[in-house]
């Protein structure tokens, strides 16, 4: 393959035919340097990357402001979750656009990434945050080099995320695991017949995410099987309408056993719903779906009601607690319990069971200890004294 290059003002150009595009020869010229040595220089080396990969990579001149715009319209909005992307639009507003958006996208630097993530570290971000942020970075700087090509190589790949105290990461304060006693106190606040009576059981007992069990419908009730089908979450949209949506991941997917004492009050609030019905007549909210999470007068109760009660176990009950405690909650009693910890991941709908076992590490390292003791007591007395 042959170029040229030629003079135009102060700078040297270089141009070469590449393939062809609806049967018609199509040429693309550069800017080559200031002289004509440097022009044909680029011109060799622009003709033996597009022969050995097909493309010619141009090093554009886009903000990374105005790169994450793209990079947001073209990937996160067509591939990820409105929740997902909610998230990372939030992440680009408030951490990447006011830190680094002013700046050239070919012109970021590892080094610059690296002080951007150790700045949040130092500010007191959470792990999860910052592992977020981390995310959304590399996933964008990998989309730059490709499928993109607005950069040749990826910034990110060399950045680490700051290693935070383990120690202080999921603890049973962090986790903000309630007691029985503490439950049983939420519950003579929120009794039989309140709003947050039947989340919060469901949650108690099966230790579903708040966007799942605000979601269920009735027909994801099996009585005669005592089960409940997780297929679906509730949030709400970019026009505040309550919508369902798929859950958080593949493995989110699942059928979760219940027990007698849940079984028996879902059955009883079954029909206490049907009777409301029938009492409010035309005064009762209607829904195109069967919800079991209603108000009395059958007005849908939503992760935004959950709000209230947080608010209200926390600041009247005095008890530091969030509706996601509940899981915590019966992930700990389960694993204390000695249940089996495959069982536990399939049934909080973990997709690795080290996130089980990670997140609750304090519980885990206690089984640790406790099994020790276990063995040591099954052969102190069978072992020779000295």
């Amino acid at each position: 393959m042959q170029g040229s290059v030629r003079k135009r003002g102060s700078y040297w150009y270089y141009s070469f035919e590449i393939a062809k595009e609806n049967g018609k020869r199509k040429r693309i010229e550069r800017t080559g340097g200031k002289t004509k040595k440097e022009a044909l220089e680029a011109l060799r080396k622009a003709i033996l990357e597009y022969e050995s990969s097909g493309s010619v990579i141009t090093e554009n001149d886009i903000s990374v402001s105005d790169y994450f715009d793209y990079w947001f319209k073209e990937y996160v909005v067509i591939n990820c979750k409105y929740n997902t992307q909610v998230a990372y639009k939030r992440l680009i507003k408030n951490h990447i656009k006011p830190e680094i958006g002013i700046y050239k996208l070919k012109k970021i630097t590892t080094a610059r990434l690296q002080e951007l993530l150790n700045m949040k570290y130092r500010n007191g971000f959470s792990k999860n945050y910052l592992s977020c942020l981390y995310g959304v970075l590399s996933g964008a700087f990998k989309s730059a080099v490709y499928p993109y090509q607005f950069i040749k190589e990826n910034p990110m790949l060399f950045v680490q995320m700051p290693k935070y105290n383990t120690k202080l990461i999921n603890n049973p304060d962090d986790l903000k695991i309630i007691t029985i006693d503490d439950f049983n106190t939420i519950l003579k606040r929120f009794p039989y017949g309140s709003n947050m009576y039947i989340p919060l059981q469901i949650g108690f007992n099966t230790g579903m995410r708040a966007a799942e069990v605000m979601s269920l419908t009735w027909d994801c009730i099996d009585f005669e099987a005592k089960t409940i089908k997780v297929e679906k979450i509730l949030y709400r949209n970019e026009f505040k309408q309550w919508v369902f949506g798929t859950p958080k991941t593949k493995s989110s997917y699942r059928t979760i056993r219940i027990g007698d004492t849940l079984i028996f009050l879902l059955k009883k609030f079954y029909i206490d719903q049907k009777s409301n019905k029938l009492r409010y007549g035309k005064y009762y909210t209607k829904h195109n779906y069967d919800f079991v999470c209603l108000k009395e007068n059958g007005e849908l109760l939503t992760t935004d009601s959950l709000k209230y009660l947080s608010k209200v176990v926390n600041y009247e009950l005095g008890i530091d607690f969030k509706f996601h405690s509940l899981r915590h909650t019966h992930a700990t009693m389960l694993l204390e319990a000695g249940a089996n910890v495959k069982d536990i991941q399939q049934r909080l709908g973990h997709s690795k069971l080290a996130t089980t076992m990670d997140t609750y590490s304090h519980v885990t390292k206690k089984m640790s200890e406790d099994s020790v003791n276990i063995f040591e007591t099954q052969i102190i007395s069978k072992m020779p004294t000295f």
